[in-house]
Parts: C-alpha cells; structure tokens; sequence
C-alpha cells in the first residue's frame, strides 16, 4: 500500500539510547519525507539527548520528552498526561517504531485520526493503518530490521543506506575553536560504556593512547561522557606521566562531541551511542566487541572481536587495535583536519 502525504506527524521512539536514536535516522529521514512540510516531531526519552543530537537536522521539528520509570508519564495518571499532551499538538498521523501498545493507546487517547505501527500483540488493535509485521520480524533481535521492514511494506524509500548526523555549525566553531591548539590530524578514543563487560578499561585506553603517540603527527582526544570523568583523569594521567599529551574532551554537550568526530581521522571504542555517532558522520569507526554482538548496519563501523576461542573485553588487545588501524590506510595521515 502507499500512503498518502500527512500533515502534522509525530514519531513515537522510545528506545532510550543515543545509539537507539541514531540507528533510526534513516527511518525518521524517510517518514517525514512523507510529511506536507517534511519535517517530523519525536516523542522519546530524554536519555536519547534528541533534542540536542539531532538539533541541526532538518526533518526534525520539536523534541516531546516521554517520561515513563517513575516520571510523569508513569501508571495510568500518566498515560491520562501523555494523551493530553499529544491532544494539544493535533497530529495527524502517528508512527510507533515500538512494539508497545501503550503510546498506540496514548495516541488514541489523544484523537490522533492515523496511527501506523508494527502490529505486535494489543498494538495491532489500536493502529487504524492496516500493517502488520511478518511474524518472524515482530521479534527481530535489532530494531533496525523492524523499521526498515515497515517503510518496505509501505513503499516508503529511504534517503540513506546507513544513519547520517548532520554536525551543528555553532558547535563546529565553538569546539575548532576550542581545540585549534591541537595539531591533526585527531584520533578520538571513546572510553563510555553502559555496562561494565563493555569496557577495555583505562590502562588499555593508556597504552593505546602512548602507542598511538608513536605516530610522526597528529593529537588524541578523549572522549566520553560525564559519568566517564574518573575514568578520562586515570587516562590523562597515565598519557602525562609517560611525557605525553591526550586532549580533555570529556563531558561536552553532545552536539560539540558530534562537532569533535566528524573533525576526526578515526575513532576507536567501545559498543556506545558515539561509536555509531562516528559512524553516522562518516568517521571510521573501530568499534571493541568483546562484550556485545557486533554492529554490521554501516559500513564506517570497523569491527574488532575477540579471537577465535576467547573472549571478552581483555581478550582484545593493543595489537589488535593497531592491525586494524593500519589496515584503514594509516591513521597518521592528515584527514578531515580541523
């Protein structure tokens, strides 16, 4: 079936990660392409940081914060609340890329005339779009293979193969300016993790950063979060000590960090949301999959695993990194200087 244009169009994606929101580019690029206006608004959660990740990107209007675990939007008062607050934009068309009920409901709820979703469970009672996922992608193990499988059945096209960030020009001069002291080309370590078999750890990150510093030119940057910050000080430490230096790039607002990788000649890290930030700016990304299944939906992710017969994070080491980086022609190489 083929849909008709839409007017006001929100997107339900409440997956709360920022890798989750990055991985749905694509899907929300190609759903307000359908859209009178061309741009789309997004209910999500405010772990995603959409508001700030997605803030130069066109197709995306406002940002509505979804605040489910023990927030307003908790129990069935907060269902009551989420409907009113949908009632008050007076969307047209509802897409759900979940398979929850319950924002279908909400929307529902909130008098919103077409609701398109992937028809699991209760939900395929609520959506008044007749689609229904084959049985076998109602519980893909990747929510990329259920999205695309909904625009596919629609005859929706996608704009890109893979996810694409568009970098925020304020951010972009506000971080070339704050780092025009480091000379390129620049190398981002991504030292994040979300749980702890994710994490090479701070003396891996070290050793890299020093063997990296062996190099004829070029500066590392440290990347992560705030939560990251202990872990970045024993990194900087450890680089200092040994007579070297690494760039302090921990804890920026996260349209700065998009700035900072799309300025780099590669990144190296963990399973995180800014590894498939990397990725979605067209910046090599090595990405350590000791801990997690491996990422295969772009081709700017570069996987290192574990040899045969081991596993787990220690199993990954410095060598490994650096076969892999050599074989993306030489790191050292000035590219995407700032």
């Amino acid at each position: 079936m083929k849909l008709p244009p839409s007017g006001r169009t929100l997107i339900v994606q409440p997956l709360p990660g920022i890798g989750d929101m990055v991985w749905h580019l694509p899907h929300i690029h190609a759903i307000a392409a359908t859209t009178t206006a061309g741009r789309v608004d997004l209910l999500t959660k405010p772990r995603s940081q959409a508001d700030r990740l997605l803030r130069a990107d066109s197709c995306v209007g406002r940002v509505l914060w979804l605040e489910r675990q023990a927030g307003r939007h908790a129990g069935l008062r907060g269902l009551l609340r989420l409907a009113a607050l949908l009632r008050q934009e007076r969307y047209q068309r509802a897409w759900f890329l979940h398979g929850s009920a319950r924002y279908v409901l909400a929307a529902r709820l909130a008098g919103i005339p077409e609701r398109i979703g992937y028809g699991i469970g209760l939900q395929s009672l609520l959506l008044n779009v007749p689609v229904r996922l084959p049985h076998p992608l109602r519980h893909a193990t990747h929510p990329i293979l259920r999205a695309d499988a909904l625009l596919d059945i629609l005859a929706i096209p996608r704009p890109e193969a893979e996810p694409r960030l568009v970098v925020d020009p304020s951010a972009e001069q506000a971080v070339v300016a704050r780092f025009a002291a480091w000379p390129a080309p620049w190398i981002a370590l991504g030292i994040g993790s979300s749980e702890p078999w994710k994490q090479w750890g701070a003396a891996r990150f070290t050793e890299l950063a020093l063997a990296l510093h062996g190099r004829p030119a070029g500066s590392i940057f440290i990347v992560g979060g705030p939560a990251e910050r202990v872990l970045a000080d024993d990194i900087l430490a450890g680089v200092q000590a040994q007579g070297s230096a690494a760039a302090d790039a921990v804890a920026l607002p996260l349209e700065q960090t998009a700035a900072l990788l799309a300025h780099c000649r590669i990144y190296v890290g963990n399973d995180t949301g800014v590894l498939n930030m990397a990725a979605a700016l067209q910046t090599p990304a090595v990405g350590l999959f000791g801990g997690s299944a491996p990422l295969t939906h772009s081709r700017f992710i570069h996987v290192i695993m574990p040899p045969p017969g081991e596993q787990g994070m220690t199993a990954i080491t410095i060598p490994h990194v650096l076969e892999a980086l050599a074989r993306l022609n030489q790191p050292d190489e000035a590219c995407h200087a700032p």
